[in-house]
């Protein structure tokens, strides 16, 4: 493949607008922390939704689908469709709980939330583990995509794409901090969008292709179609849809789709104007990124199935590639070997924009945990807003650097993927219930991490896994090991939880105080301050979980239907896509009412977020 002048000009073009950016808002962004970190809690929710949208569109993202879809049909995306769920569940119920935490980083919350040496020590720990240790694993997978599609496509050297892709990136993360995340994944997001509903289109009408309806009746094809899968199959259903639903989203941390919000996504809602401003942007987010976005991907990795019906295949067209790169994910850069002049420019710009987008949030918000949550807390409790800049600045530089070499040495997206779930089994009840119920405390979360972790790692370095979920001998089904971490996480932590002592009546009447949560899970600390004479209670409104849940549920129905009809419509299956729209219309009109009922009109987002 070669690039010409029109690719070059297009690619370095966007190269230059992003540095411009970076370099722009770089004075601004170096003012105080908050700047660097939040741009000063002012942005708009269209802005923010954008920027998350952008956020989780990584060069990996079109890989992982490309490898779910080769390696399991069009279902095997429900993995990661199931967090729909805590989106929703975000978006109605804690988007507006973070907000009025007012905190910097979600890590902060835990000296909101809890007291002692105990909540020191988490936010201490988590910001390594979170900050450096789980941000470098994603960032290094990540980067493995950049260095496979450089690698097929360009024929670079893994060293020189991790390089290249990631000087760019790291000196406008550095340099404008925030703003200039936010503001270049405006440009970014539609850059990104253009190249995959480009290359999708370009590809899916190649000759050797032979367009949609080809695709679709095609014997390598046929089998990978269902959105759902198929029901006769029971270790299909298990794993690839009942596990998901009915216990992953919930169970389950993992970045962007964490229970309860957090990481990135909260910081973007901390950064948000007011509460109205983070739920219309983590809204938005959740229909752009479930809904609609996923299509052109999908529709790549069924025309690679035409094209590369094999691993043996991908190989034998790029033998330079080598073994431990290899992977059905790599069908998806192959693809791209075959867009013309022009579109092939606008597709590695999308690419390239892609991978910045995610590098450069990674990046900042791993930082924010650095300065805010371990240097300022552990190391120099003085600094000044100058130096806590520096220190950000800094840390974005080595967080590349250590992503970069471990990028080098990782096989495939998926294998990582299922890794941070493994990680996070177990600990996203706490997430969900801390806000709603007093019991839970520092020690909860402690356990629960340490449990998840260790358990992973015992699976995945010793003979555990074999003698547990062998498929010939292991005690439990193969598909259980998920379940496993989770349920043994779930009970050391709830144990814990029992015989540790709660955090202090002070400690949970501020929470309350400041934070306003409601409902019976707090009753005992409310009856117990009025007791005391001691009003915690500022407000006489009806608690808002059951009508946030409702709304959820709306939500959930909403956008999977939409995500559902536009499949049905590609696959030319009118009946059902007629009928799956209808559901959409009554869906949004319920959402619109039960919106209504917690006196925020769905409809009047422009009017009410201005």
């Amino acid at each position: 493949m070669k690039l010409e002048l029109l690719d070059y000009t297009i690619i370095f073009g966007f190269f230059a607008l992003v540095l411009f950016i970076g370099i722009y808002v770089s004075k601004k962004s170096g003012q105080n922390s908050t700047e660097y970190f939040l741009s000063g809690r002012s942005m708009p929710w269209w802005l923010l939704g954008l920027s998350m949208v952008a956020t989780t569109f990584s060069t990996d993202t079109p890989n992982l689908v490309t490898d779910l879809v080769r390696s399991n049909g069009v279902s095997g995306n429900w993995g990661w469709w199931c967090f729909l769920l805590t989106g929703m569940l975000t978006v109605f119920v804690y988007a507006k709980l973070w907000r009025k935490s007012n905190v910097k980083t979600d890590l902060e919350f835990y000296e909101l939330r809890y007291g002692g040496k105990a909540a020191s020590f988490l936010r201490k720990f988590r910001a390594i583990y979170l900050g450096v240790l789980f941000n470098v694993i994603t960032m290094a997978s990540v980067t493995l995509a950049a260095i496979k599609i450089g690698g097929v496509m360009l024929g670079l050297e893994p060293w020189v794409t991790v390089v290249s892709a990631g000087l760019i990136t790291v000196v406008f993360s550095a340099l404008g901090g925030f703003k200039g995340v936010v503001y270049s994944d405006f440009f970014l997001f539609f850059m990104a969008m253009a190249g995959a509903i480009g290359a999708a289109y370009y590809l899916v009408n190649l000759p050797e292709v032979g367009g949609l309806q080809a695709v679709l009746e095609n014997e390598n094809v046929k089998d990978k179609l269902g959105i759902l899968p198929d029901f006769s199959d029971k270790k299909a259903l298990i794993t690839a849809l009942i596990i998901p639903l009915a216990v992953q989203w919930w169970s389950s941390w993992y970045p962007g789709g964490e229970p309860g919000g957090g990481g990135y996504i909260a910081q973007r809602m901390l950064a948000a104007k007011n509460e109205n401003h983070a739920i219309g942007a983590t809204f938005f987010f959740n229909i752009m990124h479930y809904a609609l976005r996923p299509w052109p991907w999908i529709l790549v990795a069924l025309a690679s199935l035409v094209v590369y019906p094999d691993i043996a295949s991908i190989h034998e067209a790029f033998p330079n590639v080598t073994e431990d790169k290899l992977g059905h994910d790599l069908a998806y850069s192959a693809m791209m070997t075959k867009l013309p002049t022009g579109l092939l420019g606008v597709v590695l710009a999308s690419l390239v924009a892609a991978y910045m987008s995610t590098i450069s949030t990674q990046l900042n918000w791993g930082s924010s945990y650095i300065v805010y949550d371990f240097y300022k807390q552990q190391i120099n409790p003085e600094a000044t807003e100058k130096q806590m800049v520096n220190v950000g600045r800094i840390s974005t530089v080595l967080l590349m650097v250590l992503s970069a070499f471990l990028a080098l040495a990782l096989q495939d997206a998926m294998g990582v993927f299922n890794l941070l779930l493994s990680f996070g089994a177990g600990t996203g009840l706490i997430f969900i219930l801390r806000w709603f119920w007093w019991r839970i405390n520092a020690w909860s979360e402690i356990t629960a991490m340490f449990s998840s972790g260790i358990l992973a790692v015992l699976l995945e370095t010793t003979p555990l896994r074999g003698y547990l979920f062998s498929p010939e001998t292991g005690i439990f089904p193969e598909w259980a090991d998920l379940p496993f971490i989770m349920l043994v996480t779930t009970i050391i932590w709830l144990t814990a939880t029992f015989v540790t002592q709660p955090e202090s009546k002070e400690v949970l009447r501020n929470f309350y105080l400041k934070i306003q949560p409601g409902g019976p899970g707090w009753a005992k600390i409310v009856d117990e301050a009025k007791e005391d004479n001691v009003e915690i209670v500022k407000t006489n409104e009806k608690w808002g979980v059951p009508s946030g849940i409702k709304a959820m549920l709306s939500g959930v129905v909403l956008i999977y239907s939409i995500m559902f009809a536009t499949g049905y419509w590609i696959y030319g299956e009118y009946q059902l896509a007629i009928v799956l729209t209808i559901v959409v219309a009554l869906s949004a009109f319920v959402l619109l009412k039960v919106w209504q009922g917690m006196k925020m009109c769905f409809s009047g987002f422009p009017s009410q977020l201005q």
